[in-house]
């Protein structure tokens, strides 16, 4: 028997998660895609979210400092207007849509949050900010089915709308056999709200 059991722990990653109409729209568009590509590993709707920074795998005790500056963070920043546009993937094997609008915005916020996390003393790998959405995944054997997929989504673009919250996400807390499934473990409301025209875009500064 072991005495000294190793600490619990989950997948982490800070993240942006887009408002269910505009999520609808991408599924909307999609749906060829979908019924076309039946073998693509495809994440669910209620999954699809824009990540920050990735933590990886955390004890379940580095969670609290996390919380305390993810507030700040989100409290120091305005909400973003951002919309869903188009579509790509990564080697042929990611399929994903692009995120369009206050890009400069979103790497203010990406790069305050990566600061925040290493303020708790939570070493991550860095990678750089590719601003999307992932879709679905191909399986080893399909090279051909995510550049098609993509290909369809080339003239997507979804209307503008803000970001309401900065998520802290957990996956599969309670580990257990099946697909990956995420859940918040906390969200916070970012500081202020961003005018939008009637048309639904941004205004220009």
């Amino acid at each position: 028997m072991n005495d000294h059991p190793e600490p619990r722990t989950l997948r982490v990653f800070v993240a942006l998660a887009p408002p269910d109409d505009a999520k609808d729209e991408l599924a909307r568009a999609l749906r060829p895609a979908c019924a076309g590509y039946p073998g693509l590993r495809w994440n669910r709707i209620e999954d699809w979210h824009i990540t920050l920074a990735f933590l990886g795998e955390l004890p379940f005790t580095a969670v609290p400092p996390l919380r305390a500056a993810l507030a700040g963070t989100a409290a120091s920043h305005p909400a973003l207007a951002l919309r869903l546009k188009g579509g790509g993937h990564f080697d042929e094997r990611l399929l994903w849509s692009g995120i369009d609008g206050d890009l400069e915005g979103l790497h203010a916020l990406a790069a305050d949050v990566r600061d925040q996390v290493r303020s708790c003393g939570i070493a991550f790998r860095e990678r750089v900010l590719r601003p999307h959405l992932t879709l679905a995944r191909s399986r080893r054997d399909d090279s051909t089915s995510v550049p098609e997929a993509a290909a369809g989504l080339a003239d997507f673009a979804g209307r503008t709308w803000q970001t309401e919250r900065l998520h802290l996400v957990g996956s599969n807390i309670g580990r257990g056999p099946g697909p990956i499934r995420y859940r918040d473990i906390e969200a916070w409301r970012f500081g202020a709200a961003v005018a939008t025209r009637r048309d639904g875009a941004a205004p220009r500064p």
